[in-house]
């Protein structure tokens, strides 16, 4: 900065020494404005609630608004409202159900902000009935059976009850492994089959996950970054499994892995190496199955958390 001054002003021998204190007096607050570091405001508050993402049963909203902000999530049936929160820096994400009403009002609260409605596009998911299944694939009937699947319960409950920070969305998403699609998210499945003992079985369930048709061994790639909270290679149902919680409520789960190649609390990138597919737990081949669960951080319990498509969050931008 000092040359600049010079070119602008240098005291001659003809000056007085008054003038030359009265020019320096003039030049000061010159001096400590190009001395001092530019500020840098903060952004104004958000005016306006805005939401993108796929607006469709089973997919998921990215909502942007004021930060630490309450916001109220109804519809006209009421099945399925809920209240969730925007992040510090205003940012919240929102699964919507596979049964969701077709239409949404965001409201935020204090109500400054006016609502935002959302139109909900539909599924169409099929119903399969599957026979001749083995009734001990489809669900625990020994002592033993019924032991293993309740220790293997309480250790999923306990997985989704924590609540990481990660990545969220800011990559999108990837495939976790290469591979044709098998079976979509969404369709209800009535399985009919007979036990070793001669007993017959029936039982009805929505499946929540995206199957790929892939050989034991594929290898299993994060689709988005996060911290692992469960790495267990036996739990009753599904076998060798990992939870990857993504951040923002998000948590990816891989089931029938025939190798886990991570441990619970690991941090990891997207595209880094988990598992390998298998075909363990109770299921008829192998594959994998993975499927993405929306938890409401907002909550306490979670008994009000659901499953959302997998395939539509392939489609997502980065945010």
């Amino acid at each position: 900065m000092l040359p600049l001054l010079r070119a602008a002003w240098f005291p001659t021998g003809a000056e007085t020494g008054v003038a030359v204190l009265h020019k320096l007096s003039l030049l000061a607050p010159l001096v400590l404005l190009l001395a001092s570091p530019a500020r840098t405001e903060p952004p104004p508050p958000a005016t306006a609630l805005t939401c993108t993402g796929v607006t469709k049963q089973g997919g998921l909203l990215v909502c942007e608004g004021p930060p630490e902000t309450a916001i109220h999530v109804t519809s006209p049936k009421d099945k399925h409202d809920r209240t969730v929160r925007t992040d510090e820096a205003g940012t919240v994400l929102i699964g919507l159900h596979q049964k969701e009403a077709s239409t949404l009002t965001l409201t935020p609260d204090p109500g400054q902000i006016p609502p935002v409605t959302v139109q909900v596009a539909p599924r169409d998911d099929d119903f399969r009935l599957i026979r001749g299944f083995n009734c001990d694939k489809v669900d625990a009937r020994t002592e033993a059976q019924k032991q293993h699947a309740a220790e293997s319960w309480v250790k999923k409950q306990d997985a989704f009850a924590r609540f990481n920070t990660g990545p969220a969305l800011s990559k999108g998403f990837i495939k976790p492994v290469n591979g044709p699609a098998s079976s979509p998210f969404g369709p209800t499945r009535k399985y009919v089959g007979t036990g070793a003992n001669g007993d017959p079985c029936e039982k009805v369930s929505v499946h929540e996950g995206f199957d790929f048709a892939v050989p034991t061994g594929t290898p299993v790639s994060a689709p988005a970054g996060g911290t692992v909270v469960l790495a267990d290679t036996d739990l009753y149902y599904e076998g060798g499994t990992v939870f990857l919680d993504h951040g923002g409520g998000l948590v990816s789960v891989f089931l029938h892995l025939s190798a886990v190649d991570v441990t619970e609390g690991d941090v990891v990138s997207q595209g880094d190496r988990l598992g390998a597919t298998g075909n363990t737990g109770r299921t008829t081949g192998p594959h994998l199955h993975w499927a993405v669960k929306w938890r409401n951080e907002e909550t306490s319990g979670r008994d009000r958390d659901f499953y959302v498509d997998p395939a539509l969050l392939l489609a997502l931008e980065p945010h």
